[in-house]
């Protein structure tokens, strides 16, 4: 018989009370998940809705942004995380703005984060160094872990579109963030050498067309205009449990969609 798989998702919601309101419960009991990590859940946890802060069957975490309405990550579990850490401090203001959890599951460290958006308020691209270093803060607090053998998944939107493949139109986007030589230059340096794999990429390595953002403008997303800015990444020590990798395009609710990995229940150990 073989070993049993556990299904992990990741999705950026766009308001967790207006994806309560389009099905996420229904969403999140049907979808055979024994982990969920939520991104721009855009609330404090007291003004989420009962049923949606503490659905039936599982144990939910969330972190708020100190600015209301503003960034926030969630995680729904079958079973409680053995510890949970929601700061990574560091010389910037990183966890004011709410975007980190790292939640141990036995061997399991899962890292559900919102990788923060390089745009400026006039859309100038003035927050990409404070993305970069968000990136490299995070990298360095995963480092030894990794290099340990630690079976490890970073999780969540990554604003971050590595490859040409990865969205619909690069040579019109080459100046936009999340689509910057800077930006993809430090997807680079986690993936280089296998430091760090894209689990989809792992199992889809060469294909296009496959993405998880789509901007809300008519019809964008049936003519699938979209950019691959979700994902699940994994350490080496993760990715010989990992059995598939996959995008949820059907599910609505969001202008995301949800992503996640497959993976041998002896993850957790």
């Amino acid at each position: 018989m073989g070993k049993r798989q556990q299904r992990i998702l990741s999705w950026n919601v766009n308001g967790i009370r207006a994806v309560a309101k389009k099905g996420f419960v229904d969403f999140l009991q049907g979808s055979e998940a024994s982990i969920v990590g939520v991104q721009e859940a855009r609330a404090n946890p007291e003004d989420i809705p009962d049923d949606v802060r503490h659905p039936k069957g599982w144990h939910s975490d969330f972190v708020a942004a100190e600015r209301k309405g503003y960034s926030g990550v969630g995680l729904y579990s079958r079973h409680a995380p053995t510890q949970i850490e929601r700061k990574i401090g560091g010389r910037r203001p990183f966890d004011v703005e709410g975007r980190v959890q790292l939640a141990t599951f036995g061997k399991l460290l899962i890292a559900n984060v919102y990788f923060p958006n390089g745009n400026g308020k006039d859309r100038d691209n003035s927050r990409i160094p404070f993305k970069l270093d968000f990136y490299r803060r995070l990298y360095r607090i995963l480092d030894e872990d990794r290099k340990k053998g630690r079976p490890i998944l970073v999780m969540g939107d990554f604003n971050t579109a590595h490859r040409e493949i990865d969205l619909a139109r690069p040579k019109q986007n080459k100046g936009t963030s999340g689509f910057t030589p800077i930006e993809r230059e430090e997807l680079d340096r986690w993936l280089l050498n296998g430091k760090w794999i894209d689990s989809f990429r792992h199992f889809v390595p060469e294909e296009g067309g496959h993405y998880s953002w789509w901007s809300q403008r008519y019809g964008v997303k049936e003519k699938n205009i979209g950019w691959r800015l979700d994902m699940v990444m994994a350490s080496p020590g993760a990715m010989p449990f990992i059995k598939n990798a996959f995008i949820l395009k059907e599910v609505e609710g969001s202008d995301h969609c949800p992503v996640g990995v497959d993976v041998d229940e002896d993850i957790f150990g």
